[in-house]
């Protein structure tokens, strides 16, 4: 069956391989190892593929500007799975990045019909509380916003509208002639969000990472064609040579080009009528390297951006696997016995644990025998994702649990009480950032 991804639909996704090959989506595991201190999402690979995460990792390794965007829709409460997002958030916040976060309103609005007033009170009692009481933090560059007030952002919406045509986005999304405007543009203001931390106003163009499941890569796809698009040229690199394609760059422009990538020194620069090519420019490995285009890449940014247009560079992503629903199936904000909800009421949300499908046998003999399965259940995911900071411990509580050892009421036992002590220290720290809000510039 063919694999469709839906940021609006209910999608799960059985084999992550087949978004690398269907999808043109890279391992993870070709970042990890160049990671001082990866996140736990990292290592223990639930963050298990990545586009262009590369340009990132430089900026964090030579401490160069950089930005983590994300965005969260306000149509129903906050659970776990949002708690991934949150959390890669802050991860990037803290390596130095700005970080951004988005309450989608105008999606929520056109595409769940949700009143204004109901989505600002879930975007700040749901997501915003939650976010700054997992330590999001009010530092200069970085921003919580909702979308209809972000002017900004809106103004690039409506510019990045003219990249794109309705044939291109009815395919990708599936539009048809029922879909309302305000649906169609509620995309665009997802690229903005995206794109616009690169602004001049937020410092310009930087590399910038999108922490999201594999159900929103339409729109990380659609959002890269369209800074490609904004874009006067296209660096590329061609078998051993770079090559700066003009797109509609004037000849003021293309001459400025030529003269400043011959001050560099990279390498011989041969202009021609659309393009200009440097050659000659290997590293010791005879290849050109990927610094190496980066850099060529920032210089013709630096000149676009001096003759007013926008410079940006295609955002990265990095793609989580979902968390498992506590009745199976994807966790859904849309299904209630499928989540914990952050501001459930812990006992509550004990006793969802102990009704929980689990990856256990059918019967006690037979798990004795034959082992449980851990990768299938939803209750070991709780601790692999959130709620045991050991590997250690996780490899043992596996080993036990295939060996027929650890029985399914001992593991839910164990995670109920973690998840009732975790969502009171939690809703307490929701509570101390309720009175931080006016920091964030978030009126009640």
């Amino acid at each position: 069956m063919e694999l469709k991804l839906d940021p609006w639909g209910a999608v799960h996704v059985d084999d992550y391989t087949k978004l690398f090959e269907e999808f043109g989506i890279s391992s993870f595991d070709d970042i990890l190892p160049k990671l001082k201190d990866p996140h736990p999402y990292m290592r223990r690979k639930i963050i298990f593929g990545h586009r262009n995460y590369d340009s990132v990792l430089r900026a964090m390794q030579k401490h160069e500007p950089f930005a983590v965007m994300s965005g969260f829709m306000p149509s129903g409460r906050a659970h776990f799975g949002h708690m991934m997002v949150m959390n890669e958030i802050i991860w990037h916040q803290q390596q130095g990045g700005d970080a951004f976060a988005a309450i989608a309103n105008m999606e929520a609005h056109a595409v769940r019909g949700i009143s204004w007033e109901m989505c600002k009170n879930l975007g700040i009692n749901e997501y915003i509380l939650s976010l700054i009481a997992l330590g999001f933090q009010p530092k200069e560059g970085s921003h919580i916003y909702f979308q209809s007030e972000n002017c900004k952002m809106r103004d690039l919406a409506f510019e990045l509208g003219r990249e794109a045509n309705f044939s291109e986005v009815s395919a990708i999304y599936g539009f048809s002639g029922e879909t309302h405007i305000s649906h169609m543009e509620s995309v665009m203001a997802q690229s903005a969000d995206i794109l616009h931390p690169q602004l001049q106003e937020f410092s310009g163009p930087k590399p910038v990472v999108i922490p999201v499941g594999a159900d929103q890569d339409p729109h990380i796809k659609l959002t890269r064609d369209l800074a490609y698009r904004m874009r006067k040229f296209l660096v590329e690199l061609r078998n051993d040579y770079i090559s700066i394609r003009g797109k509609a760059a004037s000849p003021e422009l293309m001459q400025a080009a030529e003269s400043a990538l011959k001050e560099t020194g990279y390498g011989k620069v041969k202009r021609y009528e659309e393009h200009i090519d440097v050659t000659e420019i290997h590293d010791k490995d005879g290849l050109v390297s990927g610094a190496l285009l980066e850099s060529i890449d920032r210089l013709i940014i630096k000149l676009e951006l001096e003759h007013g247009q926008y410079g940006f560079i295609p955002p990265a992503s990095i793609y989580h696997r979902f968390m498992t629903g506590l009745t199976g199936g994807k966790m859904s904000s849309s299904k209630p016995e499928s989540h914990i909800a952050l501001t459930e009421d812990p006992k509550g949300a004990a006793k969802k644990i102990m009704r929980a499908i689990t990856g256990g046998r059918q019967s006690l003999a037979e798990q004795k025998k034959l082992g449980g399965e851990p990768e299938k259940c939803s209750i070991y995911e709780f601790l692999v994702f959130h709620l045991s900071d050991d590997d250690k411990e996780l490899l043992e509580l596996d080993a036990q649990c295939r060996s027929g050892q650890r029985m399914c009421g001992t593991c839910k036992k164990d995670v109920a009480e973690r998840i009732e002590r975790f969502l009171r220290e939690h809703q307490k720290a929701r509570e101390a950032a309720r009175e931080r809000l006016p920091e964030f510039g978030i009126k009640i």
